[in-house]
């Protein structure tokens, strides 16, 4: 590796900052970061990063505000310490949802927060899964999306499920679960629904067949499992025999968990790009690391190779 090289962990997710430095054989930089006791947030590097193509990794979920704030004020000490290049790695990009302005007098958060980023200096973008891929359109700097249906794919095939459907849980999520059937050879459904409120969705009728088949219901983010766990009721009305749910954002805020438990899906697959405790959760849960998949990506971008071609 070359050692102008330079990757910061903020406190959003340091679990997966430490894997992404193990699966690199590479170590992390020193920083400290505190807060005043009125909640100002501090942080000092804590080696010399001049010169240095800097990698700081920060999820902005769970705690939207303060993560995000700390990534700015992280990527603007780079910055004034001289960094050459400072990358912001954010596996779970907050306020994604809010790309457009859909209603009288709100805003479009998702610009803001790119704004933001530019702002603060950051040179390039890398980041998981977006909610929407016209997000990178926001960015006056390149962005690098990175997808985890490879990690999830292969664990999938380890279940060795013959015949299964793969089923986006809504019309906006057709493109991804695409994207899974073909490369698991499995078949296609999607789910119709007619959203009531922000936590609250009905659906409405299935377009495909379920009937006696293992169904994969796929979505890029579980927040409160509204649209997840209302498509599998009506996937069990239609006759499916076992339902698996995956997404690569779990940000499982209440009330998931319990609408979890009471739904017909059997295991809930997420990766890691959110930190968060689910020990005590008595619901099947199974956490993919993206570790691997974010260090080759930083390599890459490091040594100015192509990242696309870790998806061919």
């Amino acid at each position: 590796m070359n050692f102008e090289m330079k990757i910061i962990s903020g406190t959003a997710n340091p679990p997966l900052a430490q894997k992404i430095s193990k699966c690199m054989d590479y170590p992390l930089c020193a920083v400290n970061i505190s807060s005043f006791p009125e909640g100002e947030t501090f942080v000092q590097i804590l080696e010399d990063v001049r010169g240095r193509d800097v990698f700081i990794i920060q999820s902005t979920i769970p705690k939207p505000n303060q993560a995000l704030m700390e990534l700015l004020i992280l990527i603007d000490a780079a910055r004034r310490a001289s960094a050459d290049r400072i990358t912001a790695v954010i596996p779970c990009y907050g306020y994604a949802r809010q790309d457009k302005k859909d209603q009288p007098r709100v805003p479009i958060t998702a610009k803001l927060v790119a704004n933001l980023l530019n702002a603060a200096g950051a040179n390039r973008i890398l980041t998981m899964d977006l909610h929407a891929g016209q997000l990178q359109g926001f960015f006056d700097i390149p962005v690098d999306n990175l997808f985890a249906y490879p990690v999830i794919s292969e664990y999938l095939r380890s279940l060795h499920l013959k015949d299964a459907v793969v089923c986006s849980p809504d019309v906006g999520s057709i493109k991804l679960a695409s994207a899974f059937a073909r490369r698991l050879n499995f078949s296609l459904a999607t789910v119709d629904k007619t959203r009531m409120s922000g936590t609250k969705v009905k659906a409405t009728k299935i377009i495909g067949n379920v009937k006696g088949k293992d169904v994969i219901l796929i979505d890029d983010i579980i927040s409160t499992a509204g649209s997840l766990t209302e498509a599998a009721r009506l996937i069990t009305k239609k006759g499916a025999k076992r339902i698996f749910a995956c997404a690569t954002h779990g940000i499982l805020v209440d009330p998931a968990i319990e609408r979890l438990q009471k739904s017909p899906i059997c295991r809930l697959i997420i990766t890691d790009t959110v930190n968060q405790d689910l020990s005590k959760t008595d619901f099947d849960i199974k956490t993919l690391s993206i570790a691997c998949l974010l260090g080759q990506a930083i390599t890459r971008i490091h040594s100015n190779e192509s990242i696309s071609s870790l998806f061919d």
